[in-house]
This record gives structure tokens, C-alpha cells and sequence, in this order.
């Protein structure tokens, strides 16, 4: 669990139907900016030892945002991969996305990973430059993102 001001962290059930209407949104937001959802690229079902869902709520339980963590290729791999970062937009400064980002990395040190990476369309700017902020730099691109032109991949050593 991680904390801050009106802020909570805790691990969910990414099937959950709290989990669901966070995703729910994160794909509507991903379609307007990027013209894909995204959802193929998550499985709510591939829960691992090493991995998680987080759900972040205000002080009063509201639903603020979310992020998952699994291990990028074998169970095994030093390199885990953020996937579904989101927090709902006009929050008033409480810095949902960084919470999240900072739980996400603390749990995959816990998990006893070296590196976190993660990929985004070069579309959506925004989340570009939020990761930059937070000291992702880019990756050599993995999977189906070799050769994919519209996702930047990035990725921070921990």
C-alpha cells in the first residue's frame, strides 16, 4: 500500500469492476488520442507472482487511476513492463500518475526487478513527456513493437 495526501494505492483484482471502469476509460482516452484502444496489449487474467494491478483512490474511495506490472517476457526476466497507466484527468494537482508510477517501481523492486520499460504511441505526447520527467529514456523495442513506427518504447533501470 502506498499513501500520500488523499491518496491510496492498493492492489486489485484487474477482472474487478472497479479495475474494469478504469480500463474502460483508459481505452476511450487511448482511441481518441491514439485511434487504438489498446486492449489487446492486456490480459486482466495474466496475473503473476511477480506482477500486479494497483487501483489509486482518494480519501473517500473515488476511483483515480491505475497501472499494472507483469514481467516483460519470461516469468523469470530482471525487466518488468508498466502496462494500463492511468489517472483520471482533473484530479487538481494530486499527482495520481507520479504515485502510481513511483508504487509500480517500488513493487517491482519488491519483485526483484532490475529495469522497468514500457510502451506508448508517439501519438500521445503527454505520457511521452511524463515518463521523460521521470527518467525513462528510450529502449531497444521488444515484441510487437519491433519495426512499429507509432510506439516509442522506454524504460528505467531501478
Amino acid at each position: 500500500m502506498a499513501t500520500g495526501q488523499d491518496l491510496v494505492i492498493l492492489a486489485a483484482d484487474a477482472a474487478s469492476p472497479d479495475a474494469q471502469s478504469l480500463l474502460d476509460a483508459l481505452s476511450e482516452a487511448l482511441l481518441r488520442i491514439n485511434g487504438d484502444s489498446g486492449r489487446s496489449s492486456f490480459d486482466a487474467e495474466a496475473a503473476t507472482p511477480r506482477g500486479g494491478f494497483y487501483i489509486a483512490r482518494d480519501g473517500t474511495g473515488e476511483l483515480l487511476g491505475c497501472a499494472a506490472l507483469r514481467p516483460l517476457g519470461e516469468p523469470d526476466s530482471a525487466t518488468a513492463e508498466l502496462k494500463r497507466m492511468y489517472a483520471r484527468p482533473g484530479q487538481g494537482g494530486l499527482g495520481v500518475g507520479a504515485a502510481l508510477l513511483a508504487h509500480v517501481e517500488a513493487q517491482a523492486r519488491v519483485h526483484g526487478y532490475q529495469a522497468l520499460y514500457l510502451s506508448t504511441r508517439v501519438a500521445n505526447a503527454r505520457a511521452v513527456a511524463f515518463y521523460a520527467k521521470h527518467g525513462y529514456t528510450p529502449v531497444v523495442a521488444w515484441g510487437k513493437y519491433v519495426g512499429a513506427a507509432q510506439s516509442v518504447c522506454l524504460g528505467k533501470q531501478l
